[in-house]
């Protein structure tokens, strides 16, 4: 959905993206992750159109954002960390006014505004005042305005930013209902926890660059993670399991693993029975209860 080709991004300060290739796909929920001045939100911004890049492109469903910005403002909607709302207007008229403002006839603004109300859960609040909202009802109104013009990208900054846990477990549903209904979203957030909730893959940025080099897979229908331990250290595991047929390698030491893996109960079969005919000593060989967090780290590396 989204194919991102050696993007490169300078401010007069230094370079904030390097050469970052990665894809984003179709129809699924990507948490975008990294220490803070990372380039997260550079990322989300030359996604949206809204910067020029250096170098390099980005393509979201085959238009590139350089050559097509309009094409792409219809296709996307963008919710930045820090949004504003008219405060003095009903839930109603902000709606109906970012409907507009994303062309759609004055015929068909208070339909789609009543529609994208309806799928953040509004549609009881429609003529109360934006100002007079909780902050997590003024978040389902920001995503409703993000929304109103029904785009297939959504791109999220620090979504569950001040939100109360109910409210956040309110937006994890709100945000796994917009992925069922067709949307492809990309989250960044410095809430991991958060993040495990709804996300199928992760990509984590570091100093500009995708660390690791590629998106992890964190869940999907025929893939999970795997911890895998040994009794006996063995420095050939990593190496190993990089050349198994369907793992992805997340990390590895002389003493255990972590994978993802396709292919369901007959996959992890083979592998067991792949690893104890090569002389690994196998102790532990389950599905991974660790949480994104783990992966994240094992991603950014050591830290000085």
């Amino acid at each position: 959905m989204i194919e991102i080709r050696d993007l490169v991004f300078e401010y007069p300060a230094g370079r904030a993206l390097d050469a970052i290739t990665l894809s984003v796909e179709r129809h699924a929920i990507t948490a975008l992750v990294g220490p803070n001045g990372a380039g997260k939100t550079t990322l989300m911004r030359l996604i949206a159109a809204l910067e020029v890049p250096y170098a390099g492109s980005i393509a979201i469903d085959g238009r590139d954002t350089r050559e097509a910005p309009r094409a792409i403002h219809e296709r996307l909607g963008y919710l930045p960390d820090f949004f504003g709302l008219y405060e003095a207007l009903s839930v109603r008229r902000c709606l109906t006014y970012a409907a507009r403002a994303h062309g759609i006839a004055p015929g068909a603004a208070e339909s789609a505004a009543a529609e994208a109300a309806a799928r953040v859960g509004l549609a009881d609040r429609m003529e109360q005042r934006a100002g007079t909202l909780s902050r997590g009802l003024r978040q389902r109104l920001a995503i409703a305005q993000t929304i109103v013009h029904r785009p297939q990208v959504l791109l999220l900054d620090e979504p569950a930013a001040g939100l109360d846990p109910q409210a956040r477990r309110d937006l994890s549903r709100l945000l796994v209902a917009l992925k069922d209904d067709g949307m492809t979203l990309l989250v960044s957030s410095h809430i991991l926890s958060e993040l495990e909730d709804y996300s199928t893959r992760m990509i984590v940025i570091d100093h500009g660059k995708v660390a690791g080099g590629a998106a992890v897979a964190l869940r999907s229908e025929d893939q999970g993670r795997l911890r895998i331990a040994l009794a006996a250290p063995h420095d050939g595991l990593g190496t190993f399991l990089e050349g198994a047929a369907g793992v992805n390698l997340v990390a590895a030491t002389e003493s255990d693993a972590l994978v993802t893996l396709a292919g369901g109960a007959e996959a992890r079969a083979r592998l067991l029975a792949a690893l104890l005919a090569a002389g690994f000593a196998v102790s532990d060989f389950a599905p991974d209860a660790g949480g994104l967090e783990e992966i994240y780290f094992a991603k950014l590396g050591p830290r000085r």
